[in-house]
This record gives structure tokens, sequence and C-alpha cells, in this order.
């Protein structure tokens, strides 16, 4: 029987080209997770917070889309709004990016010895929070006028407004800060990545609720400039007592933080400004005066996750301050970019919810999650950025990227937010 050629079939065996082919594509990924890959735990820890403090914001949007006739009736008003929000969350996040370094670091205890290292950051942190709010009372009068804001409130009124304003919002978040820094020391957290969106949608949450209730002290004749110089008497005798008192630490933060939170306030304001521009369309749709502080509430949560985890790893010794981020830096980037997504979306649901609730004029559920997605796309390129190249330009130039990171990242995205916010809002034809 003649022999048959070329007949015999191939059979695959163990280890061939398809099983090769996928080992390799498995290998592939694993170097590509090692690469970028986020640290899942770091995923869980923030994505949890982003939550709850995105949940917490739904007050802030809630209570701004109910002021649309309080922001028609006090010209000028919106223009401090932005500001006087981000203060709360860019002072008191700030404070706890350096309360999340002493727990890395074991040098976090709290005690009733005014020179110790939590109380001094308490004392700074207060003054901040004080002098921040006259300075930008001023501020906002200032850009009103240079602006051409038509017949907006009184020197006296926004004094009022914002100091007793930031007063009562600062006891809120001070506590709200201290009490999570114990907690997450006692219970083995990260702060770094609990701190910066709680801290900051707290902010959201209690300044709002605080402004509108010091708007009914405004516009009072001979009580509103009064209350306004003694405010801001107060506010100085605090600064001077504070200076005078030769605590370093203290001396260090606010020499420190007061230029660049000052940078950042008014960066704030053109961002408040930019918003009071488009205000006669904001309250045609108030679902998107809703959606204005979850979404710059998520932005500067997202940057202040970052800011904090590079302020950390930088001190600690594990990224170098290099042009280019490393590995361990490049985690973090990616982990910032992940989150992004579900968290820019659940604003929209927020907002999306608060409008129903207030039966506020909406544009549709459809239009608001494409406005936050896109604006939230771009709003986080520009934080990844911004974040990085601040915390090493901080650590190069020998200062702590704890007291600029935060600051640095929260100011510039609410300006850059809100920009963007509204050009999406415009390019997509509902403003």
């Amino acid at each position: 029987m003649p022999a048959r050629v070329g007949t015999r079939r191939h059979r695959p065996q163990p280890g061939g080209p398809p099983l090769r082919r996928a080992s390799a594509r498995l290998r592939s990924l694993g170097r590509l997770r090692a690469l970028l890959g986020p640290d899942p735990a770091a995923a869980r820890q923030s994505l949890t917070a982003l939550s709850v403090g995105l949940l917490a914001s739904f007050v802030a949007g809630f209570t701004l889309g109910s002021m649309a006739g309080t922001l028609e009736a006090l010209p000028g008003l919106l223009v401090l709004i932005p500001a006087a929000i981000g203060m709360r969350g860019t002072i008191f996040g700030a404070l706890g990016s350096r309360l999340a370094t002493t727990v890395h670091t074991g040098t976090f205890g709290i005690s009733r010895r005014v020179d110790s290292v939590v109380t001094q950051n308490v004392l700074a942190s207060i003054t901040l929070s004080l002098t921040t709010a006259l300075a930008l009372a001023f501020l906002a009068k200032g850009v009103s006028v240079l602006f051409g804001v038509a017949h907006s409130i009184s020197l006296a009124d926004f004094v009022v407004i914002s100091m007793v304003g930031g007063i009562l919002s600062s006891i809120a978040v001070l506590l709200l800060t201290l009490g999570l820094a114990a907690t997450g020391a006692r219970r083995g957290w990260d702060l770094d990545n609990v701190m910066a969106p709680v801290v900051t949608a707290a902010g959201d949450m209690a300044t709002l609720p605080s402004l509108y209730l010091a708007t009914f002290l405004a516009g009072i004749e001979v009580f509103s400039p009064v209350a306004a110089v003694v405010l801001g008497s107060g506010a100085v005798l605090v600064l001077t007592g504070v200076l005078r008192s030769g605590l370093v630490l203290v001396r260090r933060v606010l020499y420190e933080s007061f230029p660049i939170v000052m940078v950042g306030g008014t960066v704030q304001l053109i961002a408040g400004l930019t918003v009071e521009q488009r205000l006669e369309a904001l309250v045609r749709y108030p679902a998107l005066l809703v959606l204005i502080p979850p979404f710059l509430a998520s932005a500067g949560a997202l940057g202040g996750i970052l800011s904090s985890r590079l302020a950390s790893k930088l001190h600690l010794g594990l990224i170098e301050p290099a042009p280019w981020p490393a590995r361990s830096a490049r985690t973090d980037l990616a982990l910032t970019f992940l989150l992004a997504l579900p968290v820019f979306a659940l604003a929209s649901v927020i907002a999306d919810t608060g409008a129903a609730l207030g039966r506020f004029e909406s544009p549709g559920p459809a239009a608001m999650l494409a406005v936050a997605l896109l604006a939230g796309f771009l709003s986080t390129a520009a934080l990844a950025a911004i974040a990085y190249y601040g915390a090493v330009a901080a650590y190069r130039f020998g200062l702590d990227p704890d007291n600029y990171g935060i600051p640095v990242v929260t100011s510039s995205l609410d300006l850059i937010g809100a920009v963007v916010l509204i050009s999406v809002i415009v390019t997509l034809g509902l403003g």
C-alpha cells in the first residue's frame, strides 16, 4: 500500500502557539498594570470617600439651585461663592494633607499643648480662614466693579456675608477634619485617599448654607457697616496675635500658605465671575446650578487626592521630583483617571436628583450626563498635570508640597472647571 504523503494532521500540543500567545498577552497586561495600574485598596478607599463627598455636596448643589432668586437680588454674590467655598476646601484640605503626613511619619497626636504639631496646624488654619474671608470680600467687590457687574452689593455686605459664612462653615469643617484624622489614625486608613474628598465636600456642604444664612444680615442699615468693621478688626487682631506668638510651625504655615491661598482665591473669584456672567442662562436651567458644586467638588477632590498622595510620596522618598512621572507617580495618575468616570457620572445623577426634588427646570438627564462627563474628562487632564508638576515644583524649591499642592490644585480647578463647564454647556447649546 503506497505511503500517504502530507496527510498527517497537526495536533496542537500543550504549550503551543495559542497558549504562548495568551501567556504573552497576560504578561503584557501584567506589565501594563505594573506600569499604570492603580492599587485596588487605594481605589476602593478613594472611590468610597469620593462617593460620600459627592452625596454631601448634594446639599450645596440643592442650596445653590434654590438660591436663584437670591443671586439675582444680590448682584456680585455669585462672584464670591466659588472662592468662599474653595477657601474652606483649600485651607482645611491642606490641613488634612498635613495631618495625613504626620500620621505617616508617626508624629500625629491630639494634645492641649499650644506648641504641639496638631494644635499649631489648627491655629494656622483658623487664622487663614478668618483673614482670607476678609480679603476675599475686598477682592470680590473689586472684581465686581472692575468687570462691570451692575449694581453689585456694597463692600460692607461682602464683608459680612464672607466672614459670617466663613466662621460658621470653618467650625464645622475643622471639627470634621480633626475627627477624621483621629479616626483614620486609629483604624489605619490611608488618609491621603480619604481627607481631600471628604473635607472638600464638607466645605461645600457647610459653606453654601452658611453664606445663604449670612445674606439675611446684608443690607441692614447701620448694622451691616458696624458688623463689617467689628469682624474685619477681629480678623486683623487674630492674625497679629498669632504672628507674635513665636510658634514656629504656625508662622511657617501662614507665610507659605497665605500668598498661594490668596492667589488661588483670586483665581476662584474669576471663576465666580465666569459663572456670574452666565447667570441668566443658568437661572433658565437651575438644574445646571445644582450641577456646579458637585462638579467642582469632584474635580477638586480628585486633584486633592492626587496632590496629597504625591506629597506624601515625595516626603517619604518614594518618588523623585523628576520632569517625567516615575512608575509610582504614574500609578497615582492612572488611579485619578480611573476614578473620574464614575465620579462625574454620579455628580450628574446627584444634580438630576436635586433638580427633580426642587422641581427645577432641567435640560434633561442625557444632556446633564454629557456635560458632566465631557467637562469632567477635560478637567481631569488638567488636574493631573497641575497636581504633579505643582508638587514637584514645591519640593524642588524646598517648600512643603502639603502647603502648596492642594491650594494650587483646588484653586486652579475651580477656574478651569468653571470655564470648562460653562464652555461645554455653551458648546452643547444649553446656555
